[in-house]
């Protein structure tokens, strides 16, 4: 059977994981609303150009500039969303990491307690 010490390790590592899971997904959701809200400025900017294709099809300009917005704020919605995600999820590595320390450092010090007992009784014996 595993420790406590164990288990609370592998649980710091997966902890670590989704965290930086979360952190990937939150860059991604920015790049994409990035990328939508370059392509609804693309596409105002050449709206307004004379050689454009926009004074044919304006409905086709307004529909795709309106979708790159709306793209856009869903893609801003779940970036919000995923910092929440990486905010619960150092809290909880914190948490994990911070008992781990204790477990680690009282096995440590219970450790280094029996290697004096074992030193002391090995004096008694001695004598």
């Amino acid at each position: 059977m595993s420790t406590r010490k164990d288990r609370l390790k592998k649980l710091v590592k997966v902890q670590e994981q989704l965290k930086a899971l979360h952190e990937t997904r939150h860059a991604t959701f920015l790049a994409e609303a990035n990328a939508a809200e370059a392509e609804a400025q693309e596409l105002v900017g050449h709206f307004d150009q004379d050689n454009s294709l926009s004074g044919l099809f304006p409905d086709l300009y307004h529909r795709r500039i309106a979708q790159a917005v709306v793209r856009q704020e869903k893609s801003l919605e779940s970036a919000r969303q995923e910092a929440g995600l990486i905010a619960t999820a150092n809290a909880r590595t914190n948490m994990v990491e911070r008992a781990y320390r204790d477990v680690r450092n009282r096995d440590e010090r219970e450790r280094s307690d029996r290697e004096r007992l074992d030193l002391i009784a090995q004096k008694r014996s001695e004598e």
